[in-house]
């Protein structure tokens, strides 16, 4: 038959021709076993649901199906939009399917679509045994083989390699895909090659969660002259300066701290673009001088240790963080003597409260306003504390 008695005899329209061979090409469609569709639930009775596949015979997904995605997944409602695996056979005249196990395979698509980019897994480790550990991806087991594992070197002691393994449970780690394989169930992660990339997150994380006014526990890492640098944790480091690790004077940084304690820290300031954190110990413990007009009052004893000696008088602890001045108009011996003839750092003096003022951090003492009697009763007891066996 030539074109030209073709084109002459053919008088239906191209419209219906189209249409026409899309039904016979939908009626004599063969489901596939294994195949994922996307479709949308018609009906759910006690025996299963009924799902539209877009094919001349609806999918059906059985009761049992069903109770396995709800305990797993949620409840599957009329009119949902879900993926279906065909199976084989038939049930009553419908396409055998499964909600479950098409989710399965969308996880497995999940899996390889991660090991093809080398897209990091963020997963929480729900068990180990001998060889390794095991984390949830979706609704598959993965697997972390122990030379896959950081923080396990090899040679290690079996009794200790275990030990290990078992306090990582419960543990959120990043991991890369390294080996997916369907058809043997297979997946299999690695977290030594994830592990750079997994700290920088971690890093970036912990850095845009601070917060000025936050309190926080870290490691000192490291001491300078001007201060101590705490770790608080995947490498991001804030600065104690001199001034904010405690009420009173710290005389030696090194002797006072040491690297590797724990301590607990306020955030001051956080400049996130820099990387510099701001941090203080002292405002984690209480202001000295909140209860100092409840503790020192005008013509009280104390005792006191004197830490500096200037021109205009001397300055004495009376407990860390507050300091008093015992200025030279009122040392013994005043005007003829000055501070330096008469005392020495480091020592215990009794002194009479004169004024208190804690808004100003102030306290005025008196060396000459102590009686004689008082002096010498302050002077045989701290003899007999002295001497007393410990």
């Amino acid at each position: 038959m030539s074109l030209e008695s073709t084109e002459t005899t053919s008088t239906q329209p191209e419209a219906a021709v189209d249409m026409e061979s899309l039904l016979q090409e939908q009626e004599g469609y063969v489901a596939r076993p294994g195949e994922l569709r996307k479709g949308r639930v018609i009906q759910i009775t006690e025996n299963g649901a009924l799902i539209d596949v877009g094919l001349k015979r609806e999918g059906f997904v059985p009761a049992s199906d069903l109770r396995q995605v709800r305990k797993e997944m949620g409840e599957i409602h009329e009119g949902d939009e879900v993926l279906v695996k065909l199976l084989e056979g038939e049930s009553e005249g419908y396409i055998k399917a499964s909600i479950y196990q098409a989710r399965l395979e969308e996880d497995w698509i999940r899996a390889e679509e991660m090991m093809k980019s080398g897209a990091l897994y963020e997963g929480r480790i729900s068990s180990f045994n001998r060889g390794g550990l095991t984390v949830q991806f979706g609704r598959i087991r993965g697997f972390i083989p122990v030379s896959q594992v950081v923080g396990i070197p090899r040679g290690l002691k079996e009794a200790e390699r275990r030990q290990r393994l078992a306090a990582m449970v419960g543990e959120t780690v990043g991991l890369r895909v390294v080996d997916v394989n369907r058809a043997e169930r297979r997946l299999v992660f690695s977290q030594r090659r994830a592990h750079r990339a997994w700290q920088r997150i971690l890093r970036k994380r912990l850095l845009d969660s601070l917060e000025a006014g936050q309190r926080r526990r870290g490691r000192i890492s490291s001491i300078t002259d001007f201060g101590v640098f705490v770790d608080l944790g995947h490498s991001v480091e804030g600065l104690v300066h001199l001034s904010e690790l405690a009420w009173h004077r710290v005389e030696d940084l090194r002797q006072a701290f040491h690297v590797g304690d724990e301590v607990e820290v306020v955030v001051l300031d956080v400049n996130k673009s820099r990387e510099r954190i701001s941090l203080s110990i002292k405002q984690t413990q209480e202001d000295p001088w909140a209860q100092a007009e409840k503790k020192y009052r005008e013509n009280q004893l104390v005792e006191g240790r004197v830490t500096r000696i200037t021109d205009i008088g001397a300055f004495v602890e009376l407990e860390p963080g507050v300091e008093g001045l015992l200025h030279t108009s009122e040392l013994i011996g005043a005007p003829n003597v000055t501070p330096a003839q008469v005392l020495k750092v480091g020592e215990t003096v009794l002194l009479k409260v004169l004024e208190v003022s804690a808004s100003r951090r102030r306290i005025r003492l008196s060396a000459r306003r102590v009686r004689r009697e008082e002096w010498e009763q302050w002077a045989a007891e701290r003899a007999a504390r002295e001497q007393a066996p410990e």
